[in-house]
């Protein structure tokens, strides 16, 4: 992995204290630590694999999560070296990325599985298939106070023209305190200043329920089930649904970032470990209906908007199936005829590239619910 900068972190009292396993505010009803025994690495829950928590609807957790950068083989797998190199010194190292890096009991296979550490599966007590799983990030909260940003050969938006050397890209990045909160700095020329400076928007990348069967999917693409759908809106505040495919949901997080911008070009954005505490609410089937209608994947929603999504290996084909989830979306929830609210997506809605590096790539529209104040739920719709 070359480091193409030599961005440090020199501060010694960072803006982010690190909340190591257990340290800190512990605000959800139940806390899930990020230990061998707790995560999956490179893969995703399926049905059989058993819960690592048992919470009933409406309950919130506080889960750490590890970023995979850092832990990584081409990294090193040894955070404690990997970060000192930038300035990081031994205290400022997640105990439990530490432990997870050094454990075998993941079992994983670096040439066959994905990069993610995912901690859970936590089973939500009464979900069903037909049901849908609503996971609302309540807390977002950075465990410390840099990231960092990769390219490797094969992956990003550009693959076959970067990175530009024999080797992977591994960028550090820092965090300072900005006018408007904090922002995330690097380098604008390998070795020193002048430094971009970023605002910090943490969410989460990966957030799914288990899929059926007794297989463990790959944790790079996305699907039905969620998992890596890289959808930056998804912060504070903000809710996911997702068709819930076994009992008990199984749901997971993991692929922390400080920030993203749409598309996720270079393979990762600022990836860095993040304390969430979510609430999990299970929407039974006849209400899921009558909010939004059948959904066959994964939906945001944020304090102003409805986000259906569309996912392909093909970009177009995402888009098309974004703009038919998109579509789907207004005539269940608000009536509207699909050829007025095909209409109404042109010339309203803006269809965002979530993702186009994860094999699977993404879409998702921005439908202001503002926009229809004042219409009955369900509408008048055409038979």
């Amino acid at each position: 992995m070359r480091e193409i900068e030599r961005h440090r972190m020199t501060d010694p009292r960072p803006v982010v204290p690190v909340l190591q396993p257990g340290e800190g505010d512990l605000p959800g009803d139940a806390y899930l630590p990020a230990t061998p025994e707790t995560t999956l690495w490179g893969r995703l829950p399926c049905a059989s694999d058993a819960p690592v928590l048992s919470i009933e609807s409406g309950a919130t957790v506080t889960i750490d999560t590890v970023s995979h950068e850092g832990v990584l083989d081409d990294q090193g797998r040894d955070p404690l070296a990997y970060f000192a190199s930038h300035g990081v010194p031994a205290e400022g190292v997640l105990r439990d990325a530490v432990a997870i890096a050094a454990s075998d009991a993941s079992g994983r296979d670096a040439a066959a599985d994905g990069p993610h550490v995912v901690t859970g599966p936590v089973e939500v007590r009464g979900a069903r298939p037909g049901d849908l799983l609503k996971l609302t990030v309540v807390t977002a909260t950075p465990r410390v106070p840099y990231g960092v940003v990769s390219n490797r050969h094969g992956r990003g938006a550009l693959p076959g023209e970067y990175p530009l050397g024999a080797d992977p890209v591994s960028v550090f990045a820092g965090v300072d305190q900005g006018p408007d909160g904090l922002v995330g700095t690097m380098p604008m020329v390998p070795g020193g200043p002048p430094v971009v400076r970023f605002p910090l928007r943490p969410f989460l990348g990966i957030m799914g329920v288990a899929v059926a069967g007794d297989e463990r999917p790959h944790s790079v693409p996305p699907g039905p089930h969620g998992g890596n759908i890289d959808i930056n809106l998804l912060t504070e505040e903000s809710s996911l649904y997702l068709p819930v495919q076994v009992d008990g949901a199984l749901a997971y997080v993991g692929d922390p970032h400080f920030a993203q911008g749409d598309g996720e070009v270079a393979l990762t954005a600022m990836e860095a470990s993040l304390r969430v505490t979510l609430r999990f609410d299970v929407v039974p089937h006849d209400v899921a209906v009558t909010e939004f209608g059948e959904l066959a994947g994964p939906l945001v929603e944020t304090r102003e908007h409805l986000v259906p999504t569309g996912m392909d290996p093909d970009l177009d084909e995402a888009v098309r199936a974004c703009v038919r989830a998109a579509i789907a979306l207004l005539r269940a929830r608000w009536g509207m005829d699909e050829t007025l609210a095909y209409a109404y997506l042109s010339a309203a809605t803006d269809f965002d590239i979530s993702q186009v590096v994860d094999l699977v790539t993404g879409v998702h529209a921005r439908i202001r619910v503002a926009d229809f104040d004042g219409v009955a739920r369900g509408g008048v719709s055409r038979g």
